[in-house]
């Protein structure tokens, strides 16, 4: 199957939207973090993505906030704001086995090395991985509208990513985002 160079904001528009199915898991404790990285570290493919809160003051940028890594059939919403970002969690990270698929991920990289330094190993950006297949444009909005004929909704990406509870709208955004990932590689990769 080959795919189109390109998709306007209008044909994105009427797709219908994609959202994540499996069980969403809010991580704001140590127990549930280890809990998280235990089940993690037994997948060879897990979705990447991280939020920030925006900051609508020039100059002013804040902290990433929630650190979204899906894996088998759970998607894990770590609370970095609560919980920071632990050994266990750049253990993950840093290991080269695990593949790790995001888009934009150097950026995500670099605003967790703000948190604490470590080496990203094992990560595949879907916005130079389209390239190989034809694809020109590069926002995961779009990749997913070429790729799997479906929308991702960006209706919660300015919020409070740093609220004391994340309603279950930015739960399943967060979710659907690093799952989306994963099923974009997929279908990447069987056309080869």
């Amino acid at each position: 199957m080959a795919f189109v160079a390109s998709i306007s904001n209008e044909e994105v528009a009427a797709l219908d939207a994609v959202q994540f199915g499996g069980e969403i898991v809010v991580v704001d404790s140590a127990a549930a973090l280890a809990d998280a990285c235990r089940y993690l570290a037994g997948q060879s493919l897990i979705g990447f993505d991280t939020e920030t809160r925006p900051s609508f003051t020039a100059g002013v940028t804040n902290k990433v906030a929630l650190l979204q890594l899906f894996g088998g059939e759970k998607c894990f919403l770590v609370r970095l704001n609560r919980v920071g970002l632990s050994r266990d969690v750049v253990a993950l990270l840093q290991n080269p086995a695990i593949a790790k698929i995001g888009a934009a991920v150097s950026n995500d990289i670099l605003s967790l090395n703000a948190l604490r330094r470590f080496k990203a190993r094992g990560f595949i950006d879907l916005q130079t991985l389209v390239g190989d297949y034809g694809i020109e444009d590069k926002s995961l909005r779009k990749i997913s509208g070429i790729v799997l004929g479906k929308k991702v909704s960006k209706a919660q990406r300015l919020s409070n990513w740093e609220a004391k509870i994340l309603t279950p709208q930015q739960q399943m955004y967060a979710a659907t985002d690093a799952w989306v990932c994963v099923e974009i590689y997929k279908r990447l990769i069987s056309q080869q």
